[in-house]
């Protein structure tokens, strides 16, 4: 049976999709009735994938809309994904040639799919219909407002107003705690929070940010997340080591978490205390720091084992 894989890329206010290998193309607007449009569009594919590109959060109420339906979704990484388009030599960018890059890496590198249970896949769809009534009552009183002079009703309309956008605020905010929060990543945010240092923020970021943390070796890992050191060296002429490139997000949080490990975690406060011994710059052994807690993570990950001293 042919393999289908739909690439969706996000903006603002319209999602353009790809699906392969038919080369099929088409785009919606990014509302409830577009939402719904593609539901029912690739509900009747049979898709083996849906891939949609991580754009600022804009993806999450589309991913939940086709996890509503029990559409095979993941998020991507935007990163992986140019990558991806300059390793093919695709140098021209717009949304439809960024939507049919994203099902091309969708079906070359099979990302892993999101697995949700049938009561939480109902959730889901109750919220994304929620709000989308809550964003249909705010257009609502939007132009209520326009028309209306009366000073009394104005304050009426914007206290109404108000209220609706924290109720939306309020779904949106469930929305992503239940896409995050489902079995196959609870699992994993388990393991990763058993290393003393590693909070949920931290232990969320890796998880969206770094999808392949697990799978790769410690030096692949450490380059993607800008922690593996390149130098400069010309002759006879050698410079200091540098980091840098990598995923900035992975890297931020990963310096944090560094931070609350050099003081908490009894292995890496022992690494840290004989660097600092030895001569080490403060920040150099911070960054050696995080490097190592990089490599612990993707160790748990990989061996499906939590935290232990050994």
């Amino acid at each position: 049976m042919e393999q289908i894989y739909v690439g969706v890329d996000v903006s603002k206010d319209r999602l353009d999709v790809h699906v392969r290998p038919a080369g099929e193309a088409f785009a919606v607007a990014r509302n409830g009735e577009g939402l719904e449009e593609l539901n029912r569009r690739l509900g009747g594919l049979g898709a083996s994938l849906v891939a949609v590109e991580a754009t600022g959060g804009f993806e999450t109420v589309v991913s939940a809309s086709l996890l509503g339906v029990k559409l095979p979704v993941v998020v991507v990484n935007p990163a992986q994904v140019r990558s991806y388009a300059q390793a093919l030599g695709k140098r021209a960018k717009s949304d439809p040639i960024d939507a049919e890059v994203i099902a091309r890496f969708a079906e070359a590198t099979k990302p892993e799919i999101r697995v949700l249970p049938d009561e939480q896949t109902q959730a889901l769809a109750d919220l994304v219909a929620r709000r989308r009534q809550i964003v249909q009552m705010i257009a609502a009183e939007r132009q209520r407002e326009k028309r209306t002079r009366l000073r009394r009703v104005l304050r009426s309309i914007k206290t109404v107003i108000a209220a609706l956008e924290k109720a939306l605020n309020d779904v949106d905010q469930q929305i992503d705690d239940s896409i995050r929060s489902s079995p196959a990543w609870r699992e994993k945010e388990d393991l990763l929070a058993s290393v003393p240092g590693i909070g949920p923020v931290t232990a969320r970021t890796l998880l969206a940010e770094m999808p392949e943390l697990g799978r790769l070796d410690r030096r692949e890992v450490a380059s993607l997340a800008g922690l593996a050191p390149w130098t400069r060296q010309s002759g006879q002429w050698k410079g200091k080591s540098f980091i840098g490139g990598g995923r900035r997000d992975v890297r931020t949080a990963l310096f944090m978490a560094a931070l609350t490990a050099a003081r908490h975690n009894p292995v890496l406060k022992v690494f840290h205390q004989r660097l600092i011994a030895a001569g080490k710059p403060k920040m150099v052994a911070l960054i050696a720091v995080a490097r190592k807690l990089l490599t612990i993570l993707n160790a748990i990950l990989r061996d499906k084992q939590p935290w232990q001293i050994a």
